[in-house]
């Protein structure tokens, strides 16, 4: 008929709408608003953000400390490690060393007592013996032997009776120094995620009994009961 239909408002809306949401930008020929609201919305809404997050994420002036392993890199998503001076970024990595130290030892804690115990009493007429392993010791060892535990583990803590031991302590280079320090670091972290697997195992085993069908505790290293 030789009509020519301009676009209507709601037309306009709603192809400038899915230009915003796609993130493409891509003008459409044939229609001057359209383009030119495709070119307002779309760099300023998407592109922004983009650097943003780039620019976040490798913001941190302890990026390159020992510790920072791939894939996961500088792993810091509660923004700890931001604003601080390095007395503080230390004092961090010393807690996380102590932390994975002594994750390390409630691994072996765990793993011990179902291949061995010790002779004799815990405490008078109850045997080492008859202390069940895990979570179910709780209610087993009396109130003085917590106090006891509690007590020795807080002094060693507050007082550092255990120090730095020069005995046996090897004269490596820096380079190698280094290099063991950070397998210590991924050990130790490697070992507080075993404890929590441990822990959530032997508490829903605890309130389940053979939930898993399986009547062994560490069911990831059958051959301690052989």
């Amino acid at each position: 008929s030789g009509r020519i239909y301009s676009p209507t408002p709601t037309m306009l809306s709603l192809v400038t709408a899915a230009l915003a949401f796609s993130g493409t930008a891509a003008p459409i020929r044939g229609s001057s608003s359209v383009e030119m609201a495709a070119k307002k919305i779309a760099p300023k809404k998407i592109a922004p953000k983009m650097k943003t997050v780039a620019k976040v994420a490798s913001s941190s002036a302890y990026a390159n400390a020992l510790g920072v392993i791939e894939p996961t890199g500088f792993f810091d998503p509660a923004g700890l490690s931001n604003g601080i001076d390095q007395a503080t970024f230390d004092q961090y990595r010393t807690a996380e060393l102590k932390h994975g130290r002594v994750a390390q030892l409630a691994v072996l804690g765990y793993i011990a007592p179902e291949i061995y115990r010790f002779p004799g009493d815990i405490a008078p007429g109850i045997t080492f013996a008859s202390i069940p392993n895990g979570v179910a010791a709780i209610d087993a060892i009396p109130a003085l032997g917590w106090a006891q535990i509690i007590f020795l583990i807080g002094a060693v803590d507050y007082w550092g009776f255990l120090g730095d031991f020069d005995a046996g302590k090897p004269d490596l280079a820096p380079d190698e120094l280094e290099k063991r320090q950070l397998q210590e670091l991924q050990h130790g972290r490697l070992a507080m995620l075993a404890f929590l697997e441990l822990l959530r195992h032997d508490s829903q085993n605890y309130v389940k009994p053979m939930f898993d069908g399986l009547d062994h505790m560490i069911t990831g290293l059958p051959f301690l009961y052989n």
